[in-house]
């Protein structure tokens, strides 16, 4: 699995992020997913070629029940917000190794249970490793939570600094919607011509 290095946001590579197609569209809802056993947080925001708008974000809690009622609170609450705000795509954080075998198998369960109510109108989900989301919101892959918490009230212009769980997700969100950004301009047949012409004129000939 392919790492996305850290230094500067001008390495960050989307094949490095997700391992999913990307479906480049002009305008797209995103719902970001920072799933846990105890802690769920979401974001969502709305995409367009004028940036990225926050729609509505927090933290679906869930500690103090029986593990098994945890995981259907966190269904049930992820699939409401997803049949309230219909988003287009759903970006969430990958899976990483844990030394705890318990805890690991925990947040496998709460991101699955997150995961499948999330896509359960449709929507395409998208994986991204955690210090690839870091160095797309933060420009750092070894980002801690405050710097991370303190870009995404900067990027989204919001008026206080959100908890780390909200952070989180809307890293996620703002992380695919830079993935697209760049797919949108890798995309566009625009570029291929204008990228034929500079080499024409080096070479010598006349665009």
């Amino acid at each position: 699995m392919k790492r996305a290095a850290g230094g500067s946001w001008r390495s960050f590579k989307p094949e490095m992020a997700s391992t999913a197609r990307v479906a480049v569209a002009p305008t797209c809802r995103i719902l970001g997913l920072d799933p846990g056993s105890l802690r769920t947080g979401y974001g969502l925001i709305d995409c367009s070629a004028g940036g990225e708008r926050h729609l509505a974000s927090g933290c679906i809690a869930v500690a103090g029940a029986d593990f098994v009622v945890r995981l259907r609170r966190i269904f049930e609450a992820v699939a409401a917000l997803v049949a309230e705000h219909r988003p287009d795509e759903i970006a969430i954080e990958r899976v990483f190794v844990h030394r705890n075998p318990d805890s690991a198998l925990k947040l496998g369960q709460a991101r699955g249970a997150a995961l499948c109510a999330a896509v359960a109108h449709g929507a395409a989900a998208h994986e991204y490793a955690p210090r690839a989301i870091k160095l797309a919101v933060s420009g750092y892959g070894g980002a801690e939570k405050d710097q991370v918490a303190q870009m995404v009230s900067m990027l989204l212009q919001l008026k206080q600094r959100p908890g780390a769980d909200e952070a989180d997700a809307l890293a996620v969100a703002l992380c695919h919607a830079q993935t697209r950004r760049l797919a949108t301009i890798v995309s566009t047949p625009a570029a291929g011509v204008r990228s034929s012409a500079r080499v024409a004129v080096r070479g010598g000939a006349r665009p």
